[in-house]
């Protein structure tokens, strides 16, 4: 297995779909840093040689906030929003949907489960 900024890459995978096991790279993203480094998509991340997965690291390391930095940025910005009591602050902290979506019905991914109102435990 190849490590790359921390994350073990599989070995039988495309590496175009291999990279997207690292936080904060996706497909396209993936794509472009094959493109800039003149890798095939289509080639397994177990032919790949050594200096590839150099080549590969040194780039994500070089252009890339990725993993542990990018984890801690995002929750930096959330807890900066929860700070300053901006409506999208306040909805992170309720545990409601930030973006706009509805909460009538759905949302419940966002919200939990069910809460069940005036049914309890039944007694004999």
């Amino acid at each position: 297995m190849a490590r790359i900024a921390g994350v073990d890459i599989p070995r039988d995978k495309h590496i175009c779909i291999a990279l997207t096991y690292i936080f904060g790279i996706g497909r396209s993203k993936a794509k472009k840093i094959l493109s800039d480094l003149n890798i095939k998509e289509s080639v397994k991340t177990r032919d790949l040689t050594e200096d590839e997965i150099v080549k590969i690291r040194e780039y994500i390391g070089g252009k890339f906030k990725v993993e542990g930095d990018l984890k801690r940025e995002v929750n930096q910005n959330i807890k900066r929003l929860v700070e300053i009591n901006s409506y999208r602050g306040i909805r992170h902290r309720r545990g409601l949907p930030v973006r706009g979506q509805r909460t009538h019905t759905n949302a419940r991914t966002r919200k939990g489960r069910k809460k069940s109102v005036g049914i309890g435990k039944k007694t004999r």
